[in-house]
């Protein structure tokens, strides 16, 4: 079992930026794919950004150049560092956690971003 917790949501204004933590607990930390995700209302939820215990990362093209996901494997810690916000990128953002056949989703961080 992983449990996980999302902060650093907010308001922030286009041309803003965020950055978002997961902090994962319950299981071995540096073994699991972490990702985020994000659910636009009225849409449904989309990848944003993974990275691999390795540090591998992956991107949605729609934030390629913008977002930057890491990970420290010490603090059991991956962050989403977001600029150049647009209005677009409103939704409220999950952190997952997958590890073969396992996944565990986080609850949430609003993240809003007025034009």
């Amino acid at each position: 079992q992983v449990q996980l917790v999302e902060s650093g949501g907010g308001l922030v204004q286009a041309g803003g930026s965020l950055r978002l933590s997961c902090a994962a607990s319950g299981s071995i930390f540096s073994s699991y794919v972490m990702g985020w995700y994000r659910q636009a209302p009225g849409k449904q939820r989309e990848l944003v950004a993974t990275i691999t215990s390795g540090g591998s990362t992956n991107y949605a093209d729609s934030v390629k150049g913008r977002f930057t996901v890491s990970r420290d494997n010490a603090k059991t810690t991956v962050y989403l560092q977001m600029n150049s916000l647009r209005p677009e990128d409103t939704a409220v953002y999950y952190c997952n956690a997958r590890r073969f056949v396992s996944a565990f989703w986080g609850q949430g961080t609003q993240v809003t971003v007025s034009s």
